[in-house]
């Protein structure tokens, strides 16, 4: 038996476009509340979330069952992590920062067993053989997996063609609101010579034969980048959906508004 098909994989090399949430709340139990949602992938943070190997693995677990693929993106690309949450029932990551070809070569290699890599070989261990009951995992893994770059920076750009055309990079995530910083735009994803950079990476990545990644929270924004050619992009975060939600019910109950029905007696 082969390792688990990866349909978010296969949806990007048919360049099918595939929609997404961001998911930072470090609890198993929301992820699976969002996974109901009808998302195509929903991104568990390791960046920015409070999160850690077990917790990101709770998440992948939460989700096991549901339509939505689970990315999960490290804090950073170091392979001893890659090595953990791959064995943990990763197949999808987000690697953020690549500033570097040397750099992304490694994650490469990282995610994939020997010859073709230095992934170590310990999956008998964990979710992703299924506790070594999938017979075939270490023969078949290495296809199954995804890895998708994070460029957010000039020094990125750069190196973003290089980046793009190797060998088992499936796509390139433009992370707006950390290029924007890099380039003196601080909070200000939107502005002018931001988007310019972000839709110029969108061809280069094009014609690298990749998918092309984004976020955004404007949903005006969203539409753009899905018309420059997004392949894959998350249009919100749990966070601020339940800071939004929470926010707006306590505003219009003190207005004397008529709120919407609720879904529930609850």
């Amino acid at each position: 038996m082969p390792a688990p098909k990866n349909l978010f994989k296969a949806a990007l090399r048919e360049d099918r476009f595939q929609l997404g949430l961001w998911v930072a709340l470090s609890s198993p139990y929301a992820a699976e509340i969002v996974s109901g949602s009808g998302y195509d992938w929903l991104l568990i943070d390791g960046e920015h979330g409070p999160n850690d190997i077990p917790l990101l693995a709770a998440q992948i677990q939460a989700l096991a069952w549901s339509g939505s693929h689970p990315i999960v993106r490290l804090p950073i690309g170091e392979a001893w992590l890659i090595k953990q949450i791959l064995d943990a029932g990763a197949q999808t990551l987000l690697i953020p920062m690549v500033e570097s070809v040397e750099q992304a070569q490694a994650l490469v290699r990282a995610v994939r067993y020997p010859p073709h890599g230095i992934r170590g070989v310990g999956a008998a261990l964990g979710r992703a053989s299924q506790f070594s009951r999938i017979g075939d995992y270490l023969e078949t893994a290495n296809d199954e997996i995804c890895l998708l770059l994070q460029i957010e920076s000039r020094a990125g750009l750069a190196i973003l063609d290089e980046v793009a055309a190797l060998d088992g990079v499936d796509g390139v995530f433009i992370g707006p609101s950390d290029l924007a910083a890099d380039m003196g735009h601080l909070g200000k994803p939107g502005s002018p010579e931001v988007f310019a950079a972000v839709a110029d990476a969108f061809e280069r990545i094009k014609r690298a034969g990749k998918a092309r990644g984004i976020m955004t929270l404007d949903l005006n924004q969203a539409r753009i980048y899905r018309d420059l050619g997004a392949t894959f992009m998350a249009i919100g975060t749990d966070v601020t959906l339940l800071v939004s939600a929470t926010t707006q019910l306590r505003e219009t109950f003190l207005s004397g508004e008529t709120g919407a029905k609720p879904v529930s007696g609850y």
